[in-house]
């Protein structure tokens, strides 16, 4: 590959913005690439000709590979914290990871199809931001007991305690997926095929539904979110490559956002808690609202006025 015919200067200020986005993900436990995709696909466009990238499929791809360094730095952090609920996580990785593959290998087909992508990704940030800004209380569950008592017919369910670095103690109830693994294997899917959705169906499962303590719901989606997005991305990247070859893949531009997303994975961590749950999901909310307006009127505009 012929790494001189990039302009290696050309994306410079996704450096910041990579870091702030970054740091928005660690804090909310919401994939960073539902902010890349959409960067990529509707900003860059707006810049002029020589920004856009070649296809959605790479726009995705990027955002997966971009999101999966940026978790991983942030898991890191989570992990020097002793935050991260091991294995609670499993079952969401067990649903998760094959569905999110089986999503990147659908996009791949899909590539004539990009203005239905664009508008399955715009309601899809519709649906999202719907969810985080209607704020609904946890579903009560049942008050801790000692494990393997009974309360008339049904057996307590375990309960986990996490001891965070700081001495922090955290007791909760085990965290179960039941219907909750049909969301997941949406999430999985979706992430796969538009590069979102994973993070936004585990969050939610682990700190409204199960109860799980903020810190630990977000250390523990993190790590989540890693395993399947790194599978998603490799998926992506791969066929992107056999497709086109190394230079499919716009390197100019990872040479920024990669570096600055491990910046952005520690600085997260470290805020974590000093920002209000409910505050940071309404503030994504709005955001979500109003890229899913804009990938909507694209899409439409695209498919009827070009």
């Amino acid at each position: 590959m012929d790494f001189a015919q990039f302009d290696w200067t050309l994306y410079w200020f996704m450096f910041p913005v990579s870091i702030c986005v970054a740091t928005t993900a660690m804090l909310s436990g919401i994939g960073g690439a539902a902010i890349f995709a959409p960067i990529f696909m509707i900003i860059f466009p707006i810049l002029g000709p020589e920004y856009p990238f070649p296809s959605i499929a790479a726009a995705i791809g990027v955002a997966l590979l971009t999101e999966t360094f940026g978790f991983s730095s942030g898991f890191v952090g989570y992990f020097r914290k002793r935050l991260i609920d091991f294995k609670s996580a499993i079952p969401f990785i067990i649903v998760g990871v094959p569905v999110g593959i089986v999503g990147a290998i659908l996009l791949t087909s899909l590539k004539e199809y990009e203005e239905v992508l664009r508008g399955s990704y715009a309601l899809l940030m519709v649906v999202l931001a719907y969810e985080l800004i209607c704020h609904h209380d946890p579903v009560e569950e049942m008050h801790l007991e000692p494990e393997g008592e009974s309360v008339g017919a049904a057996t307590v369910r375990e309960t986990r305690t996490i001891v965070g670095r700081d001495g922090t103690e955290y007791t909760f109830n085990a965290p179960r997926q039941g219907k909750g693994a049909i969301a997941t294997g949406i999430g999985g899917f979706l992430t796969g095929l538009l590069g979102v959705g994973i993070g936004e169906v585990v969050m939610p499962q682990l700190a409204k539904r199960n109860k799980v303590p903020i810190p630990v719901a977000a250390a523990t989606s993190v790590f989540i979110v890693i395993v399947v997005i790194a599978a998603a991305s490799f998926t992506q990247i791969s066929a992107l490559v056999a497709e086109g070859g190394l230079e499919a893949v716009p390197w100019n531009a990872v040479a920024y956002t990669i570096p600055a997303v491990i910046i952005g994975g520690q600085i997260g961590p470290r805020l974590q808690g000093k920002v209000p749950q409910r505050t940071m999901e309404a503030s994504i909310g709005g955001l979500f609202a109003v890229i899913g307006v804009a990938m909507g009127y694209i899409a439409i505009r695209n498919s009827f006025f070009v």
